[in-house]
């Protein structure tokens, strides 16, 4: 058999085995959405075999000798080419997963889907004790998958690399720490200064969940979501999934007395929305039709949400609109009143809610916790108590209950383990992407004002969207802005609407 025969048997078979995860993750997203809590139990078991299945096609031992002739070819020569990349990213997948037993991998399935539905409860009750049990099992779990899959001496990076492939703890712990230094002297004005505009106008019993999900829709499809090929739902906690090609689905959850909370959390979907629907659906299934890392991923749910909903050009645009969908909420504000009052710098408990500079803060929190957590240097019982310490320390807040502090993310609870220091890095990667964008289409702030967002657009599906996981993380990053990881952009952004909203500071 030659090597295109071989190719072909190959991403035939990784089709089909992705077809059975886009139908895991339609009933992910019912369990989520519409699912009715007495499913729970049959919805795991029915995790738990979807799981298994995948698995078993995953680490097929066909995909191994497919791999080991396909390695030596020519379509392995480039491995940024489409066949290059598909042949890189699946032989490293294959290796990783094949050292799972497969019963580790449904057991997880199973304690994942009921663990979310045991969060759900729990933060509704403010009661931790009641979930703790299940957040002990999963992290032992995942200490046993992070050992059989071990890639190094730290347990972490086996499962940073799920999210951020070839990524070192080490590395990111440096990026964020230097992150952090960047952040401090913009917190220190904010506590120092009164903040311009009126923030509580964001704030009142005024914001009907109905007029909300209306303006949201208006605001997100003109920034480039499509509709036709996904829909906006409600969930206890936001997300953003891929059943299909042209089957993308986002959620938020709605505060009628914060106006900010679902606005950019859908713009932050969207973001998420907009990069799967700007995949080649032709390559769906295989690595150039995946996206890149989520990393990468989230610097686009985070350049959407604040990059461009929190600029100047875009309330020029959308006040109107916004005054229109809540009579009276924001009577006598201008778009600059509105661009201050988004962008103040205010120290709060619930992470999705946060401003555009403390956010990080709360990122690094879990990326600190988690990996103690893992190491088993830090039990789940005494986990409310140094959850409480940090946000005190890092913030200056202590969270009154466990609802608002260690029930607020769903993340471990579906054993997400390794996923949030790609938030922080995505704020890093958008800032950069967007300078540089920037840089070449010219001064987007003006077309913002006119409610004009395709040229940004057409210029990220071009340059990340259509690339798809051509290029790792790294690579990707090099090609486009020519760094592989800057914060100066992120701080230089932060810094200027830190000017904008309270005392001149030097920069």
């Amino acid at each position: 058999m030659d090597a295109n025969d071989t190719y072909e048997q190959l991403t035939r078979h990784v089709r089909k085995t992705k077809m059975l995860g886009s139908i895991n993750a339609l009933l992910e997203w019912d369990q989520q959405t519409m699912m009715p809590q007495t499913g729970a139990n049959y919805r795991s078991e029915q995790a738990k075999w979807l799981a298994g299945e995948i698995h078993q096609r995953e680490t097929d031992p066909r995909i191994g000798e497919w791999l080991q002739l396909l390695q030596t070819s020519e379509l392995a020569t480039d491995p940024s080419s489409d066949a290059g990349s598909t042949i890189r990213e699946l032989f490293h997948q294959y290796e990783k997963k094949r050292k799972i037993p497969l019963d580790l991998v449904q057991h997880q399935a199973m304690l994942h889907s009921r663990g979310q539905q045991v969060w759900i409860k729990a933060r509704k009750e403010n009661d931790y004790a009641s979930f703790a049990p299940t957040l002990k099992e999963i992290f032992h779990l995942k200490r046993e998958e992070a050992q059989a899959t071990s890639i190094s001496d730290c347990l972490y990076d086996s499962l940073l690399d799920d999210y951020e492939p070839g990524a070192k703890t080490a590395d990111v712990r440096q990026a964020l720490e230097q992150l952090r230094d960047g952040l401090v002297p913009l917190i220190a004005v904010a506590k120092e200064n009164q903040p311009r505009g009126n923030a509580t106008a964001l704030e009142s019993p005024r914001f009907p969940a109905s007029q909300q999900k209306a303006f949201a829709k208006i605001a997100t499809s003109l920034i480039g979501f499509d509709y036709e090929r996904g829909r906006l739902d409600t969930a206890a906690h936001p997300f953003c999934t891929e059943i299909g090609p042209d089957d993308c689905r986002i959620t938020t959850r709605y505060d009628e007395q914060n106006f900010s909370s679902a606005f950019f959390g859908c713009l932050h979907e969207a973001g998420h929305g907009m990069y799967e629907q700007g995949l080649r659906a032709e390559m769906y299934g295989l690595p150039p039709g995946r996206y890149c890392s989520l990393g990468i991923h989230e610097s686009q749910s985070r350049l959407w949400e604040n990059l461009v909903g929190r600029s100047k050009g875009f309330w020029t645009y959308f006040l109107p609109i916004a005054k229109q969908h809540f009579p009276g909420c924001f009577e006598g504000m201008s778009d600059v009143d509105m661009y201050w009052s988004v962008n103040r710098i205010r120290p709060s408990l619930i992470r999705v809610e946060a401003d555009e500079i403390t956010y990080n803060l709360h990122i690094i929190i879990r990326f600190e916790l988690e990996q103690a957590l893992l190491q088993d240097e830090l039990s789940v019982a005494d986990l409310p108590a140094a959850w409480n310490k940090k946000y005190s320390d890092y913030l200056d807040i202590t969270p009154p209950n466990d609802r608002d502090g260690v029930l607020q993310d769903i993340h471990w609870s579906a054993g997400l383990v390794g996923y949030f220091p790609t938030y922080a890095l995505g704020n890093i990667f958008a800032s950069m992407l967007f300078q540089t964008a920037n840089s070449e289409l010219g001064c987007q702030e003006g077309n913002f004002e006119k409610g004009r967002y395709s040229d940004l657009l057409k210029w990220l599906q071009n340059n990340v969207y259509q690339r798809g996981n051509q290029l790792r993380s790294d690579k990707l990053m090099k090609k486009i802005t020519g760094s592989v990881i800057d914060h100066s952009p992120l701080i230089k952004h932060l810094t200027h609407k830190t000017q904008a909203v309270y005392s001149p500071i030097e920069s």
